[in-house]
């Protein structure tokens, strides 16, 4: 064939010649195939596969414990079936034989408003597989719009868990995978009790079972309006999502399968349970509030699980716990408040000082992220919350007290802001429970404790004119007289820690303990609804109420009733059921709607203009606390169960439990 030459082209200028041209092409595709040959096949290609394989194939995660550059290498471990006795597992018609005799060591003892407990309740906001490469991940630091943004290079595994590999190192003779027999045989007590908590008078029987028919209602409504959604919108009938959970649905299913399963409503628990099942999608592409996600989804399907004993709730926890592991990637492993569920990148809170971390959110991990290791058998998540533990065990407490703000670049406070209500108030709460969740062998968090609590009665601790006692909070040396709702859960926190202090200040911690109760009780009482406001204050001549409009607003919180049912507990005092019985009436004459349960604007008046918002943590906690305040002790005793920041209950871990006469050892390596 002849080809033409192009006008004002030389014959040099045309280039090769078709026979040239196919030799030149055969010896190209040649050497590309041996170079794709080679990246698959050579030993040492692992990150060069990476680049090729599509993002549904199992690939490495780099995730760090500490420092930007610590990676852990696990292996992968087949997952084994859990057997679990059925009569453990049904909370109507469940025996609890199996778990009611146990040997072992001695007993332990938004949605439109984020439940932050790090804010103002609360704002309003991987581990590695097969020899994972050092170093894979490197982090810029930027700051843009307020936002300490942190960039990580992921690959990210959506099929694999943690659950299916642990650490190769140091296992010996440690059991390598979680019994859910042996964990329901080192109980002391049957979680549902003798006869599921049922009350000895008639009186308090019918007093639970209001509230039983309180969750039934709440729950019906979620599910006709909204199910799927993260709360319900009771005046307008639809479903809330909002943007602090990432992308993940459902948050008031996982919140309520606890609630449910304990007060016996087995249908209603049944539909959550398929729901986790068939629709709970844990691939996200979100940015999601750390804290937020832990304490709801981590607590909520870590407590499911462990009344249950079923399998998917397991998985589902063990699923979305790794997806948490990016948040630690900082200079001082100190997490940021928010991740993107998708691309592990994490930054800290725009509103938050200076790029800050926030007290309550990353010293509100301890709890969840210790129960992950248990299941997974993998001591990153350990690792995790131990190394916060150090890094504040390390930097000076202005007067022993903690501040509100840590820098995760730098590891050092930001502002000298201590409050035991929103910001910092879980922190100190989880102080208490590690200690008392270890079966109290973890003396670091008890001497952090009471260390905490002597810093706090020196400086925080006042009592008003009236005699009411109060926590104020602590700006750089000045006192603010003011004490939020969300600061009302310390009763019961400083009564559960009575009996391990000095045996000396045991009444004295009670007492303490009662007066701040009965404080709270008060900023109820003096309102028109007989509902307590978001925060009061103890100047300009009123005691324990609020004087800001901004102030007078109740979204179904739980904290006031959180400490009735602790003191409960601790006092058998029946002032704490007769006031538990006054918010049950307030909550229905002021609250109730046709369609749910919203909170009100104005506690003082009794016109009240509803919020259109029934919160997950309604259902999850102060139902939850109300139904256990007209229980019998015996349901969810607290020697075995600890309960979370959102109410969901995990059990008190015993490291050496007997089991048909031969010890079985739990511990992971340190």
């Amino acid at each position: 064939m002849v080809f033409r030459k192009l006008p004002g082209v030389s014959a040099s200028g045309m280039g090769l010649r078709l026979s040239q041209k196919f030799v030149f092409l055969l010896f190209l595709s040649g050497l590309v195939t041996l170079c794709f040959g080679a990246l698959f096949f050579l030993p040492d290609s692992v990150r060069l596969k990476r680049i090729f394989l599509s993002k549904t194939e199992t690939q490495p995660v780099t995730v760090g414990s500490g420092s930007e550059n610590d990676v852990r290498e696990h292996l992968k471990r087949p997952r084994e079936p859990e057997q679990h006795p059925r009569g453990f597992t049904s909370a109507k018609g469940a025996s609890s034989s199996s778990s009611s005799s146990s040997s072992g060591g001695g007993g332990g003892g938004g949605s439109s408003s984020s439940k932050l407990k790090g804010s103002n309740r609360k704002p309003p906001p991987p581990a590695s597989r097969e020899a994972a490469p050092p170093a894979a991940a490197a982090e810029e630091e930027r700051l843009s719009g307020g936002k300490a943004q942190e960039d990580l290079t992921l690959s990210r595994s959506r099929t694999d868990t943690v659950s299916q590999r642990a650490t190769a190192s140091d296992q010996g003779s440690h059991s390598d995978t979680f019994s859910y027999s042996g964990f329901t045989a080192c109980l002391l007590k049957a979680p549902l009790g003798r006869d599921y908590g049922k009350p000895g008078d008639q009186n308090t029987e019918q007093r639970r079972e209001k509230v039983k028919e309180m969750m039934k209602f709440a729950w019906d409504n979620y599910k006709r309006f909204a199910w799927g959604k993260n709360e319900l919108r009771p005046l307008t009938r639809n479903g809330h999502i909002g943007n602090m959970f990432g992308g993940l649905r459902g948050a008031s299913i996982i919140d309520s399968l606890d609630t449910l399963y304990i007060m016996g409503l087995m249908d209603e628990y049944n539909d959550a349970k398929e729901w986790v099942k068939t629709s709970l999608d844990l691939n996200s592409n979100g940015e999601a509030s750390l804290f937020e996600v832990n304490i709801r989804y981590v607590g909520g399907l870590l407590s499911a699980y462990y009344l249950t004993g079923e399998q998917v709730f397991k998985d589902k926890v063990l699923e979305l716990g790794e997806k948490l592991l990016p948040a630690f990637n900082t200079p001082t492993g100190i997490p940021r408040g928010v991740i993107n569920l998708g691309s592990g990148t994490s930054w800290s809170w725009g509103w938050a000082s200076a790029g800050s971390s926030i007290l309550a959110e990353f010293g509100t991990l301890h709890l969840e992220f210790m129960h992950l290791t248990e299941l997974s058998r993998s001591p990153i998540y350990k690792e995790k919350v131990m190394n916060i533990r150090k890094l504040l065990n390390k930097i000076e407490k202005p007067h022993g007290l903690y501040p509100n703000f840590l820098s995760p670049v730098s590891g050092n406070w930001v502002q000298h802001h201590v409050s035991i209500g929103g910001l910092g108030d879980s922190f100190y709460e989880y102080l208490i429970k590690s200690f008392l969740m270890s079966d109290k062998t973890d003396d670091d968090a008890k001497r952090m404790y009471y260390d905490a609590m002597e810093a706090i009665e020196t400086n925080l601790v006042q009592k008003s004119p009236g005699g009411l006692t109060y926590l104020a909070e602590w700006r750089g040396g000045i006192l603010d007289h003011k004490m939020g709702h969300l600061a009302c859960f310390s009763g019961g926190m400083i009564g559960i820690g009575a009996d391990d202090g000095a045996p000396e200040k045991r009444q004295h911690y009670l007492d303490l303990a009662a007066e701040i109760t009965h404080t709270c009780h008060e900023s109820y009482s003096r309102s028109e609804t007989k509902l307590g406001p978001e925060a009061f204050r103890f100047d300009s001549g009123g005691e324990a109420t609020a004087t800001r409009l901004s102030d007078r607003y109740y979204i179904l919180r739980p904290e006031v009733i959180e400490s009735y049912m602790y003191m409960w507990r601790l006092t058998h005092d029946p002032k704490y059921r007769e006031w538990g019985w006054e918010a049950v009436e307030a909550l229905e004459q002021h609250c109730r709607v046709e369609s749910g349960f919203s909170g009100i604007r104005d506690v003082y008046t009794t016109a009240v203009s509803h919020d259109n918002m029934q919160q997950s943590f309604f259902l999850s906690e102060t139902l939850k606390y109300l139904y256990l305040l007209f229980s019998d002790d015996d349901l969810l005793p607290l020697e075995d169960w600890v309960f979370n920041t959102e109410a969901h209950p995990l059990p008190v871990i015993r490291r050496n439990c007997q089991q048909g006469g031969a010890t079985q050892e739990q511990t992971l390596p340190e």
